[in-house]
């Protein structure tokens, strides 16, 4: 397919239905977001720049700065750059080398916070980032977890299921900023009332209540603050997997089902082809795969820096362990949530 330009190109990623094994009941379909130019945030980037610049808030080459430590980054970095904008992206040393790389090869300037405040990782880059603010008169603040923009971005995402499924009965998805599980989810029930949600997170987010570990390995997803845009409302069960059952996971997705991926599709991965078993058949899945592997070389996907971080295990539990809604987790485990409708305190 031919496009203009580089922003044209993303979206319309391929859904491709997984292999699983001889116990699965349902279909489960993976999105292959992690095909877009740098990953999925490319949708938010594109999504929110552009009505940025409609809006007249980003004026033509005014800097662009945002705190990111993965793929939002580099869609920026795509977006921002291609449109003739500078782009100031505010990280911390978990960052990987490739995404460095990436991104002083479009042209990106970039900080890293050399310590935590109380609000771990994400409360210093916020910290920088507002300096940065004060220091570039006009500058756009892309603000990823709190941008309507974000979830919005993922209607298209949701539309392209509707047109390649016709009917989505569990809609898995990764939780980091919030916005594409909540985006999707909304779209999707908004045809679909009877959508199951369930958000896949790592043991040691805050997002749905569990106790913060800042030190914790995995990327991609969880978080040391509770976004705005995520939606809680929306989700009608949780899981978390610890960096030990996550690395096993994505290994098994590159092993199994031939998609090299990072740890967020590989939660996601363990997440739905578990539901598979517990579902009658028929019933389509659909998980969101987010992000490559290729940022993971040195860590996932490096058997010594596995065993030297201890999280070498190379297996799941069979299955996840079910808990009430504020237990504490160390290991594999979900709960359910009761959901709102729609207009009864959901963020829609």
């Amino acid at each position: 397919m031919l496009y203009k330009n580089i922003i044209e190109s993303i979206g319309k990623t391929p859904l491709v239905q997984l292999q699983l094994d001889g116990g699965a009941q349902g279909n489960v379909y993976g999105k292959l977001e992690l095909l877009n130019p740098f990953g999925m945030k490319d949708r938010v980037a594109k999504q929110i720049i552009l009505d940025a610049r409609r809006k007249g808030v980003l004026k033509d080459g005014a800097p662009i700065i945002e705190s990111s430590s993965g793929t939002m980054a580099l869609g920026i970095a795509l977006v921002g750059t291609a449109l003739g904008h500078s782009v100031h992206i505010v990280t911390d040393p978990r960052i990987d080398t490739l995404t460095l790389t990436k991104l002083r090869a479009l042209g990106c300037t970039i900080h890293v916070v050399d310590k935590m405040t109380d609000k771990g990782w994400q409360g210093a880059r916020l910290e920088r980032l507002h300096e940065l603010m004060n220091l570039h008169s006009g500058a756009f603040w892309p603000r990823q977890y709190e941008n309507p923009g974000n979830p919005y971005a993922y209607t298209d995402l949701a539309n392209e299921l509707i047109e390649d499924l016709g009917q989505v009965d569990i809609l898995v998805a990764s939780v980091g900023s919030g916005g594409s599980l909540s985006g999707t989810a909304r779209a999707l029930r908004q045809r679909q009332q009877s959508l199951h949600v369930v958000a896949v997170d790592a043991v040691g987010s805050v997002i749905f209540g569990q106790p913060d570990s800042p030190k914790r390995l995995q990327s991609g997803l969880g978080n040391s603050l509770v976004p705005k845009n995520v939606a809680h409302a929306l989700v009608n069960e949780v899981h978390w997997l610890n960096d030990a059952e996550a690395f096993a996971a994505t290994l098994d997705l590159a092993h199994t089902e031939k998609i090299f991926a990072g740890n967020s599709s590989g939660s996601v991965y363990a997440v739905a082809r578990w539901l598979s078993h517990t579902v009658k058949a028929g019933t389509n899945i659909v998980a969101i795969f987010p992000d490559r592997g290729d940022r993971y070389l040195n860590t996932i996907y490096n058997e010594s820096y596995r065993i030297d971080k201890g999280v070498n295990q190379g297996h799941l539990p069979a299955q996840p362990e079910q808990v009430t809604p504020d237990t504490a987790v160390q290991s594999w485990s979900f709960t359910q949530l009761k959901r709102l409708p729609l207009g009864a305190g959901a963020r829609a």
